[in-house]
């Protein structure tokens, strides 16, 4: 399979889209920008003491471009320790580095709530009632020449 149809079968079927029944921590990760948010559910499972993603989904309010990354990285995120999960939110973040911030934006908005759920299970085993993690994406998504026109006109 391509990478453009790769792009496209996530894009028209994302996977892991929607709630997860016995999910036992969350995530969320958002733009304070303009308010997009993705939520990651987990459920996270113990094999010989070891912690790894039994199941994952996702909801987003945001762009194409979200639900498209939320649907690679969840299906990356499948079946992984909480190191590999952590090791996965570490490489995207620094290949985003290499993209202007515009188009890094939805992939760390992702990235950093799958980060988030796995943070919130690791509180949790210490305080079970610990609250849902949410992390900001320090990236924009607005492209700095819209940004440079909006000062002007302000």
């Amino acid at each position: 399979m391509t990478m453009d149809a790769h792009l496209i079968e996530h894009m028209m079927n994302p996977k892991n889209y929607g709630t997860l029944a016995g999910s036992n921590t969350e995530g969320i990760g958002k733009n304070p920008e303009n308010g997009e948010k993705v939520a990651v559910y987990l459920r996270v499972m113990e094999d010989e003491d070891q912690p790894y993603v039994g199941d994952i989904a996702f909801q987003a309010i945001g762009c194409t471009t979200t639900v498209v990354a939320g649907s690679m990285l969840t299906e990356e995120a499948k079946g992984l320790n909480l190191n590999g999960v952590y090791n996965l939110v570490d490489a995207t973040l620094k290949l985003l580095e290499k993209l202007p911030p515009e188009d890094a934006a939805c992939s760390e908005m992702v990235a950093l709530a799958i980060k988030a759920a796995a943070d919130t299970y690791v509180r949790r085993q210490d305080d079970p009632d610990y609250p849902a993690m949410t992390y900001q994406i320090k990236n924009s998504c607005v492209e700095k020449e819209e940004n440079q026109e909006k000062e002007t006109t302000l």
